[in-house]
């Protein structure tokens, strides 16, 4: 009857460890954000959880999705999507245009509240970053929240990003606990 019982128990464990690294490494990763350029909606430090994308990145990256990639090889970045292949980004008076139409930012409203007068965002078309009048084919123009100190597609640095260098979309900020918040 030990016997049984012994190994009723081992085997639970092995299962449970197979289960978490499967979980681990094809659905879900933890990381930690690295620097200031997606405050205020997340902070330096703080511990989130990805969704894995999947083999076909384009049709998984929603606009406004706040994605990590590979920026390098040694190092990752955490951004959010501004615009999808095909797009023209434009930013006038603060205000974000897509292809013409203006759309809302909701998430910069308590960041442009803090900082007070001046805007968030200078007046910028993509052609006056990357030389194209819109986000090339297999392409995303991303953007950190923390627009004035952002190290984004405006920069030669990073320019737009391949779909294929996505790590996965972030989900779920679970550290520090009084920062628990879905990701939206």
């Amino acid at each position: 009857m030990k016997q049984k019982e012994i190994f009723s128990w081992i085997k639970s464990i092995i299962i449970a460890c197979i289960l978490a690294f499967v979980v681990r490494e094809y659905l879900f990763t933890p990381i930690i954000v690295d620097g200031e350029s997606m405050m205020p909606t997340l902070k330096d430090s703080e511990h989130i959880i990805l969704n894995e994308v999947g083999k076909n990145k384009v049709n998984n990256i929603r606009r406004f999705d706040i994605i990590v990639f590979h920026a390098t090889k040694e190092k990752d970045y955490i951004k959010r999507v501004i615009g999808l292949p095909g797009d023209h980004i434009e930013y006038r008076n603060d205000t974000l245009y897509i292809n013409g139409k203006k759309y809302e930012e909701p998430y910069l409203d308590q960041y442009k509240k803090e900082i007070g007068t001046g805007p968030l965002t200078e007046d910028f078309k993509l052609e006056d970053y990357t030389g194209s009048k819109t986000v090339p084919k297999g392409q995303l123009f991303v953007m950190g929240d923390n627009r004035m100190y952002s190290l984004d597609s405006r920069s030669p640095k990073v320019g737009t990003i391949s779909v294929d260098k996505i790590v996965g979309k972030a989900k779920l900020a679970y550290w520090p606990l009084k920062e628990f918040q879905w990701i939206k």
